[in-house]
């Protein structure tokens, strides 16, 4: 369970720092549309859809670093037992 919530911390913080470089501060929100109820809608499911992403991602990079380990672990095994 503390996994999960490390791997949820760590995807919240990646998007926070990802919308914060994609966001326009250095424009004057001239090419803001009329609707800020949009521009709205459009940050919060790109930010869940960003979290979500991460998090796959995590778990994706766990498994294969421990498929990694378990391969290494079983070829020192085998080695072991060869004559």
């Amino acid at each position: 369970m503390m996994q999960r919530i490390t791997d949820l911390t760590l995807s919240v913080l990646a998007t926070v720092v990802a919308t914060l470089l994609s966001w326009p501060f250095w424009r004057t929100y001239d090419h803001w549309t009329e609707s800020h109820l949009a521009w709205g809608i459009y940050f919060s499911l790109g930010f869940v859809l960003s979290v979500y992403v991460f998090y796959v991602f995590i778990g994706s990079l766990r498994m294969l670093f421990t498929h990694d380990t378990q391969e290494q672990a079983t070829t020192t095994t085998n080695e072991d037992r060869l004559p």
